[in-house]
Parts: C-alpha cells; sequence; structure tokens
C-alpha cells in the first residue's frame, strides 16, 4: 500500500512540476499535453464508401452518373472513384463542408429535394447492401494538392494508428510520409485525420500515372535508404493498414 502511495505523490508531483513550468513560460495551460491536430479553421472532408450488390454494380455507376448533378449542387465534391484493388463492387468519395451547420443545412435540403429523393435515393439505396461514413480533417502540415494531370489511378491508404494521437506518432508518421513524397516518388493529394469513425485513424491519398507506374514507384522507394529508416521509425506506432486502389470516375473533381 505504501509503495502505490508513493507512486501517487510521484506521479502528482510530476504534474505540478509541469503547470508550474508551462505558467512560468508563457504558454496556454494543456498546450504541451494536447493529443489532437489543433484544428485552425472548420472546413472537413467526409469520407463516404458504399458497398454495392454485385449485380447491382453497373446499374448503379450508371444511376449515380445521370444524378450527381443533383447532388453536387448542395455541396462540393473533392472526388468519386470506383474500387478496383483492395475491396470489391465499392465506390468511395469525399465531400468538403465549411462546417457541421453547413452539412445539416445540406442534408435537410436534400430531404426536400423531391427530384434527388425520386429520381436517385429510391432507386439507389435498394442497389446498396452498406454504407460507411468518416469525418476527416486535413493534417495540419498537409493541403489538398490536384495531380499534376488528369487521368491515371489514385491510391488510399489508411493507417490505424496506436492510441495517443498526433503528439505520440505525428512527427514519426509526417517523416514517413514526406519520403515517400520525394522527387519522382508519389503525389500526396491530401492527409487526413479522423475526428468521428474510428479513432487514431490517418488517411493518405496518393495519385500515380497508372497502376503500373505505382509498382515501379514503390520498388524504387523501399529500396531507399530514406524511406527505410522513415519507416523502420514510424512502423512501432502502427496497428495495422489498408489500402485501396481506385479509378476517378468521369464526373469526379478527381480525376
Amino acid at each position: 500500500m505504501q509503495q502505490i502511495r508513493n507512486v501517487f505523490r510521484k506521479a502528482a508531483l510530476r504534474a505540478e512540476n509541469t503547470i508550474s513550468s508551462v505558467s512560468k513560460t508563457g504558454r496556454k495551460p494543456g498546450a504541451s499535453m494536447s493529443t489532437g491536430p489543433q484544428q485552425r479553421e472548420g472546413t472537413f472532408y467526409e469520407f463516404r464508401t458504399y458497398h454495392i450488390h454485385p449485380h447491382q454494380n453497373a446499374a448503379f455507376l450508371r444511376l449515380t452518373s445521370e444524378k450527381i448533378h443533383l447532388r453536387t449542387a448542395q455541396s462540393e465534391l473533392l472526388g468519386y472513384w470506383t474500387v478496383e484493388y483492395g475491396g470489391l463492387n465499392q465506390v468511395f468519395h469525399i465531400w468538403k463542408y465549411d462546417s457541421y451547420t453547413q452539412r445539416a443545412a445540406v442534408r435537410a435540403a436534400l430531404a426536400q429535394d423531391s427530384s434527388w429523393g425520386e429520381q436517385y435515393i429510391s432507386k439507389a439505396m435498394p442497389m446498396l447492401s452498406s454504407q460507411d461514413s468518416e469525418v476527416t480533417y486535413l493534417v495540419p502540415w498537409s493541403k489538398i494538392q490536384k495531380p499534376p494531370k488528369e487521368g491515371g489511378v489514385y491510391e488510399l491508404v489508411s493507417f490505424q494508428m496506436k492510441p495517443g494521437g498526433p503528439a505520440v506518432w505525428g512527427e514519426a508518421f509526417q517523416g514517413a510520409v514526406g519520403t515517400h513524397a520525394a522527387p519522382g516518388y508519389a503525389h500526396p493529394v491530401g492527409v487526413f485525420h479522423s475526428e468521428f469513425g474510428w479513432l487514431n485513424r490517418v488517411h493518405v491519398l496518393w495519385w500515380y500515372e497508372s497502376a503500373d507506374h505505382r509498382a515501379a514507384v514503390r520498388y524504387r522507394s523501399h529500396s531507399d535508404p530514406r524511406v527505410v529508416a522513415a519507416v523502420r521509425q514510424s512502423v512501432g506506432y502502427l496497428e495495422s493498414q489498408r489500402n485501396k486502389l481506385m479509378f476517378p470516375c468521369p464526373y469526379s473533381p478527381l480525376k
């Protein structure tokens, strides 16, 4: 029992010293203990994944191509893709919102839009087996970077990191992404941190000229000592990862 009391006394003393040192340096209390990405703006990105019944895949894509304008009239679509590898009969799309208030207003407007309900929703929903939604923010050191040209393929790599947030693994993760984005390697479209959905999840959206280009880049980069060192440093914070190779739909703003 005495040993347990001593442990708590030492922990309390460390906390008191930390607060005292923060006060003396003029920093805001708690700033050094932050685990989140410290968002500076309200803009967020909703990731939506639709799982389509196999026999309805072609019909769903055709319907969406014909009626997507009813949806994009309400809010900004960043990209819309079909999943080629890493998930069969799936589409993945990203919607941009300035705030949660805006998203709520968009959803309310769509609910009142008879054209959207009758011409799309009533027909599309029976074609789906399930839907997934995740709210994400761009990490502070990333921004949306469009590909250098149209065409090509996209890879969405999703990392499930250990609990603790960017304060624990952020620097190592940024280093790993940075080495993979070196000139001549992959083109990073954006790096996103989850807010609602699975926590401690980070998504990196990459662009390549083709699937073969992606294979060649991966082979080259993983023979690069800088990439190998960065991956070794970050992998200790990783629990799992998953990737999808995707093709942009004709109506996707990111092509």
